[in-house]
């Protein structure tokens, strides 16, 4: 009895101690007491506590913590073969703490793109290793299947720079069928009132004052109405539709002095007519100015550059120098500006006439007061090797035609053409009909041949085809711009037009007029060979 009411009273003491029957208690102490296992009961439930206590830890990040952090990914099952159902696995990914942002969102775009791969890993940490899910491989054949598709994906992934970088080539037939034998230099002059003029002053709103003769007080103007036909053929009729197509998506460019410049004007005029109203105007750019015609994607440019190597006077606004010195051998700044133009048209002559000798900047000079004086035919051929070897070593022949125009002649001597009581050009107009022989206008014919041989020999890889204009012109005394134009950005008003000794103009040319018939040479030349057409 004793014994039984030592163990009741201890088995009382430990369950007011452990609490109000938790876990059932009371039904355990009457199963234990009928089988006498109370102190191994005890025993376990110590041993369970110690084991919980001491390694605590390590079960829960074992069980409970990959639970509750993990979200889950869910990657889709290979269908294997045989028609049966794909399985999804569970992959578990780590959380990313605040240090690892940055290099996870480099990759999140990565875990977006569908792939084909076998294997699945997530990048360890120091704390804890990352767990490695294996995804079940599809079969041998669906891997090489993929590989194909891959392989055929990239080729064509790859074509498609090679497609962008190609322009393709078209090579143009001539439109025209004027033979390059044929010399358009050769012919004479005839009223034509019905074709001519090809164009009219007032519709050509990019003519400039200089050349605007009747606006400017020019009473007749039977000087627009000439035609030039050549001897042995016929120069068609200007088609500016046809012109501007032949010029879709390029660039056509005089680069020389004023007179060029002149011509420039005239060839704007010939071809605006094609471009539709609002879709074309002139923009000055540095030593450039240029006519853009929209819709065509072409452009034609005027480059000013007197002498075509460098000098002291390539300002195209501020040039009026009274000593005037080139670097014969330089003509870099220039010419970077002619690259990958698809028709360059050259001059230089006026700017050399002033002066028997020409000032020549010493090679390794720092300044232009370091010059010689050359004998001006020995510098005009240096100049024009300079300019025709940059030629031959960067022009591409089979997009670039290359044109050399000769020189335009000045008509300040009328007692030459039997008008010994005229003054310089003024007042004439008519153009010299029945004139035979050479005509002494004071032309440098030494210039004029030398330009004609360094056209023709001094650039065998790309051909220069030298344009004579100076006979058909030398017969227009009639057709300058005399006192109806403009000095010093002014027109000319009636007391200095009373001055035609003073203030005539017998260089540059009225337009309407001459420089049109120049540029029907160019027009004729360029559209009876074939064209390279890049698109």
């Amino acid at each position: 009895m004793s014994l039984a009411g030592r163990r009741k009273s201890s088995l009382a003491g430990a369950g007011a101690g452990a609490g109000a029957d938790a876990f059932g208690a009371k039904h355990a102490v009457t199963s234990l007491r009928k089988g006498g296992r109370l102190p191994v009961y005890v025993a376990s439930v110590f041993f369970v506590l110690c084991v919980i206590v001491m390694y605590g830890e390590d079960i829960r990040s074992l069980t409970i913590e990959p639970l509750t952090r993990v979200p889950e990914l869910t990657v889709p099952a290979t269908t294997t073969g045989g028609g049966g159902g794909g399985r999804q696995v569970v992959v578990p990914r780590r959380d990313i703490s605040a240090s690892e942002k940055p290099a996870a969102a480099l990759h999140h775009s990565e875990q977006e793109k569908p792939k084909h791969a076998v294997t699945t890993t997530t990048e360890p940490t120091k704390t804890e290793p990352a767990p490695v899910v294996v995804v079940e491989k599809p079969p041998q054949s669906k891997v090489a299947g993929t590989t194909k598709s891959q392989k055929k994906t990239s080729k064509k992934k790859a074509k498609k720079p090679r497609r962008q970088r190609a322009a393709k080539k078209t090579v143009v037939p001539p439109a025209l069928g004027v033979p390059e034998t044929c010399d358009l230099s050769k012919g004479r002059w005839v009223f034509d009132n019905t074709s001519y003029p090809l164009y009219r002053e007032e519709e050509c709103q990019f003519l400039t004052s200089q050349v605007t003769c009747m606006k400017n007080g020019r009473r007749d103007d039977t000087y627009q109405k000439w035609r030039w036909q050549p001897k042995d053929c016929s120069m068609p009729r200007f088609d500016a539709k046809l012109f501007m197509e032949r010029l879709r998506g390029k660039r056509f460019m005089f680069v020389g002095d004023s007179l060029n410049r002149n011509q420039w004007e005239s060839m704007v005029c010939l071809v605006q007519s094609a471009v539709s109203p609002g879709k074309k105007y002139v923009s000055w750019e540095g030593q450039r100015v240029v006519f853009h015609a929209w819709e065509f994607n072409a452009t034609v440019e005027f480059y000013w550059a007197p002498f075509l190597v460098e000098s002291n006077s390539d300002d195209p606004k501020i040039h009026s120098i009274q000593h005037r010195i080139i670097k014969a051998d330089t003509i870099g700044a220039h010419a970077e500006n002619w690259r990958g133009v698809d028709y360059l048209v050259f001059n230089t002559y006026i700017w050399w006439m002033n002066t028997m000798d020409m000032k020549v900047m010493r090679p390794g000079a720092k300044s232009w007061e370091e010059h010689d004086e050359v004998v001006r035919i020995q510098a005009y051929r240096k100049v024009l090797t300079t300019w025709a070897s940059w030629v031959n070593d960067n022009i591409d022949p089979a997009r670039t035609s290359v044109f050399f125009m000769s020189m335009s002649p000045l008509h300040i001597s009328p007692q030459v053409w039997g008008n010994p009581d005229g003054i310089r050009c003024a007042k004439e107009t008519m153009p010299l009909l029945d004139w035979h022989g050479p005509l002494w206008l004071g032309m440098d014919w030494d210039m004029f041949h030398q330009a004609k041989n360094v056209s023709r020999r001094a650039s065998p890889r790309v051909p220069i085809t030298f344009v004579d204009i100076t006979t058909m012109s030398e017969r227009r005394k009639d057709g300058h711009t005399s006192v109806h134009t403009i000095r010093q950005g002014k027109v000319l008003g009636p007391e200095e037009q009373a001055d035609p000794g003073t203030y005539a103009d017998c260089i540059h040319w009225c337009l309407p007029g001459v420089p049109d018939i120049w540029n029907l040479v160019l027009y004729t030349r360029i559209l009876s060979r074939p064209a390279l057409q890049f698109e």
